[in-house]
């Protein structure tokens, strides 16, 4: 029996105490506030209150709340950083660990999944998990041919768990709002319960990964580990070595920062464009940062267990409507905003106010490089959240069409993850390479005509060389 579920009530109750003392301490704060504290500092010390309690309840669980937190722990930089600071090393630790499946259940599934007699499969097979997430964990082996592979198990009853705590932490979402500044964490919960039959199937990992696989198989950036072998609650992929993201966040070189930086956007915006698929889990412990001769760092990736599936890549009003932003054609991006179901019909807005709050979040994409920092992403928090601002007011009346819904998601999610970094990053040069519509039609194709010219050229100078 795995120590995942043990009991749903027990589960429960952990869960459902958390409300039970978030208002405790409004509460407390409501006593503080009277004795004279100002209502930012009070403010403040009860985020901090309830950070300490969430992450300790999500540090002891695994399913739904272990993914849960992987999914809030990218969304650290937006914290200010007197609360950020305390919880940055618990938050890292979400991402990568957790109490791992007694040694005799994992026996149990392999035996049951592979065979009485799985063992014969491996040289050698590591009892101790080498990773442990919200659905599964992970064991590092030497598979029957010889080649090092990573064993990722389900953990028994991991459906009923997630769906369990998904199901609880939603009931109670918007106390847990002020939490991240400027975030709706409703929308966050139902987009991840949506997603949990599809995370627990491995023969969907598994096609997701291997596609990703042979595309970047001679790729100078990006490695994905090949699959070896995939059955119910068992995928065995190639093992990678390398320095895990989150150890790159706390401990990295500024040149591996950047470097990892740049990567991670190179991956995020040409995956879709080269295999339909984009990856939707961009939390630190799915990349390894690789050493590499020639460029110096490669960048590993890891569980392709959540994907969004965009056979023409990314949508290409994403590209236009950040191209005519940047243009500053109002006009252009209102309309095309409405086109796409983000301002109802039932809305009337101006079109210059939304030009104005759309501008300071696309920053990173104006500049020739740009460096992302806690700063930066706290701003634009601050900004989105405080009521009294005309941001907060205009971001109320959009909307989140659902086929949006998870692009957005990964999107702010890599862009917390660089904050954590605090990565340089010429994050144009990777829209105008793969993100459809963000260079006008005219331009790419005189990019084009020049591109074949130089390959011409190239050409013709090989062969009077030869």
């Amino acid at each position: 029996m795995s120590d995942l579920p043990r009991k749903a009530v027990t589960r429960t109750a952990k869960l459902a105490a958390l409300p039970l003392g978030f208002a405790g301490r409004a509460t407390w704060g409501l006593g503080k506030r009277i004795g004279g504290k100002s209502a930012e500092i009070v403010g403040r010390e009860l985020q901090q209150r309830t950070a300490e309690q969430l992450f300790k309840v999500l540090g002891e669980l695994k399913g739904g709340a272990m993914k849960f937190g992987q999914a809030m722990s990218v969304f650290e930089s937006a914290l200010p950083e007197e609360i950020a600071g305390p919880y940055r090393a618990a938050l890292t630790k979400l991402q990568d660990a957790a109490p791992p499946m007694p040694t005799r259940t994992v026996h149990s599934v392999l035996e049951e999944r592979l065979g009485a007699d799985w063992a014969e499969l491996f040289v050698e097979f590591e009892d101790k998990p080498s990773a442990a997430a919200s659905i599964g964990q992970v064991h590092r082996a030497v598979w029957h041919d010889g080649r090092e592979v990573a064993v990722k198990v389900q953990y028994p009853g991991a459906g009923e768990a997630l769906l369990s705590d998904l199901t609880q932490l939603s009931r109670f979402a918007r106390l847990l709002g002020p939490l991240i500044p400027g975030m709706d964490i409703k929308p966050l919960i139902t987009e991840l319960r949506d997603r949990v039959s599809e995370e627990l199937d491995y023969g969907l990992e598994a096609q997701a990964q291997a596609a990703h696989a042979e595309e970047f198989a001679d790729d100078p950036d990006v490695l994905v580990p090949a699959v070896v072998h995939q059955c119910e609650q068992v995928l065995v992929t190639e093992w990678i070595d390398g320095v895990p993201l989150s150890e790159v966040i706390t401990d990295g070189t500024p040149e591996q920062r950047d470097r990892a930086g740049q990567l991670l956007a190179r991956f995020l915006f040409s995956g879709p464009a080269r295999t339909g698929l984009l990856h939707a889990d961009p939390h630190p412990g799915n990349f390894r940062l690789l050493p590499d001769g020639e460029n110096g760092w490669r960048l590993g990736v890891l569980d392709f267990g959540t994907v969004d599936r965009l056979p023409g890549g990314l949508p290409q009003p994403i590209g236009d409507s950040l191209r005519m932003t940047l243009e500053g054609d109002a006009e252009s991006v209102y309309e095309l905003l409405c086109e796409e179901g983000f301002v109802k019909e039932s809305i009337d807005l101006a079109p210059d106010a939304v030009l104005d709050y759309l501008l300071p979040i696309i920053e990173p994409a104006e500049a020739d490089e740009f460096t992302f920092t806690r700063g930066w992403m706290r701003n634009q928090a601050a900004r989105i959240a405080d009521p009294r601002s005309p941001a907060h007011q205009l971001g109320r009346q959009l909307n989140l069409p659902p086929s949006y819904l998870l692009i957005h998601r990964v999107t702010l999610s890599t862009i917390g993850v660089l904050c954590q970094l605090g990565a340089t990053v010429r994050l144009r040069d990777e829209l105008e390479q793969w993100l459809p519509g963000f260079v006008p039609e005219e331009d790419l194709e005189l990019f084009e005509d020049e591109e074949l010219k130089d390959e011409e050229l190239g050409e013709e100078v090989a062969a009077a060389e030869a």
